[in-house]
């Protein structure tokens, strides 16, 4: 078939299968560094309990054959090394099919983890990475022309993306109609960056723009991914200006990393003499491509429905396998920050002059003084569900007593997961959990006082807790 294959597209091909494969690295990465305390033998929620309750069909995964924390370990540095490898062209040094198998191996091993990481791993990025991670499998290496169907195929990911998260805004908070969220968001967002402060102090009218600028990228602009070139080159370029943007006013995970990586596969990126003419696709290989096309087509018919509908989901999968899913962000902007802050106290028996030290974590608010980190793609799962948690307990109910009572063992693995533990020798006595409003400073009382936050009591969240 003449159309099959898009020799012009092989340069955009190649830069979105280096940074998939460079995200992979850093998501199997964070799952290796992490998963003891969170989803381990001796985790707050641990793997072997959630399998035994949660059948084959709905959790398909590697896992369901044997864990241990040694072979989850395994599985997430191998994923590593599989990525390593992606990165540095393996896939060029091989015929078609292996370039294929080796594609697919990273993907089954990232989705063995998220249908086992529960809320830690309830995040739409993920789902996100599976979708786009199962479709790079079929787009081929240096033997043929990239598929024009996988092309389109990732353009409808990405239409889906955008679209979705500017519905979600529409029909969510008024603010969003009124071109007023971001006078909060950049105070109340999950996980602040360093130059967040700057972007919330930016003026009103400049947020106002950034808004209804934020509705023509996710409403009008994907559906021109699909017009002929070179509009589809500039409808991703304007994607791709927008994920800076909000690469330099947050950490959001690989969440908007991704969406540059997609948007540079929509991209005519080849120069006027490629390297070489690519050959034609074997017929195994284009009826492959049709099957998957048919197979996308089919698990669409759901997320679309949730598009049209007034009752809109945000970041759901509808299939075990994450293939086809519905994305969405903040379709609620809040208007108050608050944190909970973990302190701890070596007094066996606490009293009112008692001296409690603060868990400092590494990318959520705690110390006034002390700037937001850069982190993304990098995600500090602990981090993100305190934010949650902060919201409402409910969110923490599953996993907050473990935290807890973890801090009070010293738990090591735990304890990784922080930038600071105030106990080094020997672990608290008791643990409190207090909730703080926090607001960024003003210019004037940064100049006079070196703090990013003002901070205020609240309430008690726990009250002084020891183990038994």
């Amino acid at each position: 078939m003449h159309w099959f294959g898009a020799q012009d597209y092989w340069l955009s091909r190649l830069v979105f299968q280096r940074g998939l494969a460079a995200l992979y690295l850093v998501a199997f990465a964070g799952a290796a560094l992490q998963f003891r305390a969170l989803i381990g033998e001796r985790g707050m929620l641990p793997v072997p309990r959630f399998l035994a309750r949660v059948p084959w069909r709905r959790a398909p995964t590697l896992f369901r054959l044997h864990y241990s924390d040694r072979f989850f370990a395994g599985c997430a540095w191998s994923g590593a090394a599989l990525s390593a490898a992606l990165l540095a062209g393996a896939d060029g040094l091989l015929p078609l099919w292996g370039a294929m198998l080796l594609w697919l191996a990273p993907w089954a091993l990232y989705l063995s983890i998220v249908n086992v990481g529960q809320l830690w791993y309830g995040f739409g990025w993920e789902s996100l990475l599976l979708e786009v991670g199962f479709l790079a499998v079929f787009l081929g290496n240096d033997e043929v022309a990239p598929p024009v169907l996988v092309l389109f195929l990732l353009r409808w990911v990405l239409c889906r993306l955008e679209f979705g998260a500017g519905l979600i805004k529409l029909r969510g908070d008024a603010c969003w109609r009124k071109l007023t969220c971001l006078y909060f968001h950049h105070e109340t967002q999950p996980m602040p960056g360093p130059l967040s402060w700057f972007f919330h102090h930016l003026p009103r009218p400049v947020h106002r723009v950034e808004a209804a600028a934020n509705h023509v990228t996710q409403l009008v602009v994907p559906f021109l991914l699909f017009a002929p070139q070179p509009v589809a080159t500039v409808a991703a370029g304007l994607m791709i200006v927008t994920q800076l943007w909000l690469i330099l006013s947050g950490n959001f995970a690989w969440l908007n990393w991704l969406t540059v990586v997609l948007a540079a596969s929509a991209l005519d990126l080849t120069p006027p003499h490629p390297p070489r003419e690519l050959p034609g696709a074997p017929l195994w290989y284009e009826s492959v491509v049709l099957a998957l096309t048919v197979l996308v087509a089919g698990l669409s018919v759901r997320p679309v429905r949730n598009l049209l509908s007034r009752r809109q989901s945000m970041n759901r999968s509808y299939d075990p396998l994450h293939l086809v899913n519905t994305y969405g962000a903040f379709g609620t902007v809040g208007r108050v920050r608050q944190e909970i802050v973990l302190e701890g106290t070596a007094d066996r028996a606490p009293r009112p002059d008692s001296e409690w030290l603060a868990y400092e974590f590494k990318g959520k608010p705690g110390d006034p003084r002390r700037l937001p980190r850069p982190f993304a793609p990098y995600h500090l799962r602990l981090d993100w569900m305190m934010w949650f948690a902060a919201l409402s307990p409910a969110y923490a109910r599953p996993w907050f007593d473990g935290l807890v009572e973890r801090l009070l063992e010293g738990d090591r693995d735990t304890l990784r997961l922080l930038r600071h533990c105030p106990f080094p020798d020997a672990p608290p006595a008791h643990v409190r959990a207090r909730v703080y409003r926090y607001r960024y400073t003003t210019w004037r009382e940064l100049r006079a006082t070196g703090a990013w936050w003002e901070r205020t009591y609240v309430r008690e969240l726990l009250a002084p807790t020891r183990l038994r």
